[in-house]
């Protein structure tokens, strides 16, 4: 029997962008919002219970990397289609969500017809694309650059406090941690950004204005 209408969950942050997008889809009544996500690992949590024909996703979260979420969705539930839907419109981060599993990229200015088409086209096991994206894959630019880990609000803690010269000692002290668990911190925050050395990471924190 044909399913008249396809389950969509969506993860955004931003409360407005999940009140707008809930709005535009009830304007297309094959498709029906069953819950809506300010963090990645509730959608996780809820994937693990119910079953989901779409997720429309973004890629800043608060907890955890929208592309690093995707594989983590496809890992839980193989079956459903997962859709970027974001503000960002580096190729490369385009890119690597699609090498995560995810069946298309839209971005946020999508107007209500051209996401009628993308979810049409997606739920017949089409790659998607919102035009803007088509041009963006299109056409690579020199200053596309890939998407940077997201520090937490401790570890950007912790990070100013090493760039200011103190010694993990001294930052347990300050934070109420012991010295392992900075040191824990430490390495977590090279191995999240690659890096072999604070130095570097420091430098690359700075230069884009993470800390």
């Amino acid at each position: 029997m044909y399913k008249q209408n396809h389950s969509i969950a969506i993860v955004d942050d931003h409360s407005l962008i999940l009140q707008g997008l809930m709005s535009l889809l009830s304007r297309i009544p094959k498709y029906e919002v069953l819950a809506t996500f300010t963090r990645g690992n509730d959608l996780l949590t809820f994937l693990e219970k119910e079953p989901i024909d779409i997720v429309l996703l973004d890629i800043s979260l608060p907890d955890i990397n929208g592309i690093d979420l995707c594989l983590e969705i496809k890992r839980i539930a193989p079956q459903v289609i997962i859709l970027g839907l974001s503000n960002h419109t580096e190729r490369s981060v385009i890119l690597q969500l699609m090498q995560n599993g995810a069946s298309g990229y839209l971005l946020k200015n999508i107007d209500i017809v051209e996401l009628e088409s993308c979810l049409d086209e997606a739920i017949n096991k089409q790659m998607v694309f919102s035009n803007a994206v088509k041009e963006i894959i299109a056409n690579p630019i020199s200053s596309d650059l890939p998407l940077l880990p997201k520090l937490t609000k401790r570890e950007t803690e912790i990070l100013k406090l090493i760039a200011s010269g103190k010694t993990s000692v001294q930052i347990g002290e300050e934070l109420f941690l012991s010295p392992l668990t900075i040191e824990t911190h430490r390495k977590r925050m090279m191995s999240k950004f690659k890096t072999k050395n604070m130095m570097s990471l420091i430098k690359i924190a700075s230069d884009n204005k993470l800390i």
